[in-house]
């Protein structure tokens, strides 16, 4: 890779390792429902006018039928599941359970017919995820350090990540990744707006959490995805998909740091069964 393709591959998982810790802050004020509106209505308005000006957000609203089921299975769904959790379960810990996405990715891709996934390498990077994640959820739980609902949120939410962005690229294949997730943020801020107006906080919120959900809309949201189909386009999804990997390094590293998160023997034992794992199981 080129030095811009480092910078932008760096740049772009430091912006998808902070919204773990922009999410901890927000929710000590807002609602997660409330997160998850301002943070894609504030995505949207930056994203859609730039899929208008490169000319591809046509194209995204001819594929709305698609769209729309996306929106819900990546933004509406996980988005909502995640920032719940993160009320009960540190930010590190939600960073690394999304790691897994590469793993469920693998194994819906082999029930499309993608028998790939029978290669010793992959089935190999399988079995030690599982093994990560299965270590990761029973030491949590067992210690009591983590609630095991919150956890099985965030696992759901990377299942469907994963199920999301599979259906998506074999439905709309060549159209814009900004245009698909411009409409797609629009259609989540749209569907929580109404609960976000009810759950209003009726005390002024810190300017931590407001801060914090600013950037979560500006940098983790819309520029980052605006960075990653960059990265994707001059490197290949392949390699652009380790960037994985840098997102939970940062999230773990940021909530222990900043917000004195506790590195405990769950992340310890499970987050090295993960990333390897989560590695392998994505190699071709």
């Amino acid at each position: 890779m080129t030095r811009r393709n480092w910078i932008l591959f760096a740049l772009t998982g430091f912006l998808w390792g902070i919204p773990y810790l922009l999410i901890k802050v927000a929710v000590r004020d807002y609602s997660p429902a409330l997160v998850v509106c301002g943070r894609t209505l504030i995505g949207a308005a930056i994203l859609i006018p730039i899929a208008m000006k490169m000319g591809s957000l046509r194209s995204a609203l001819k594929g709305i039928r698609y769209v729309i089921p996306y929106a819900f299975a990546e933004m509406v769904g996980p988005w909502i599941l995640i920032t719940t959790a993160e009320t009960r379960i540190t930010s590190g810990l939600a960073g690394l359970l999304v790691a897994t996405v590469p793993i469920w990715s693998t194994i819906l891709t082999s029930l499309h017919g993608d028998r790939s996934v029978w290669k010793p390498r992959r089935l190999l990077g399988i079995s030690v995820g599982f093994i990560g994640v299965i270590a990761l959820v029973g030491i949590e739980s067992i210690t009591g350090t983590s609630d095991p609902l919150a956890i099985g949120a965030v696992i759901l939410a990377s299942v469907l990540y994963a199920f999301a962005t599979i259906r998506v690229t074999r439905a709309l294949p060549g159209v814009s990744g900004i245009a698909i997730n411009g409409v797609a943020m629009l259609i989540t801020g749209i569907f929580y707006l109404p609960l976000a107006i009810v759950q209003w906080p009726t005390e002024t919120p810190s300017a931590a959490s407001t801060y914090s959900l600013i950037s979560l809309g500006v940098f983790s949201t819309a520029i980052a995805f605006a960075l990653f189909f960059i990265v994707m386009d001059e490197i290949g999804p392949a390699r652009a998909s380790l960037v994985t990997y840098m997102n939970t390094a940062v999230a773990v590293i940021l909530g222990v740091i900043i917000l004195s998160e506790p590195l405990t023997l769950g992340i310890i034992v499970g987050l090295p069964l993960v990333l390897v794992g989560s590695y392998f199981a994505s190699k071709k």
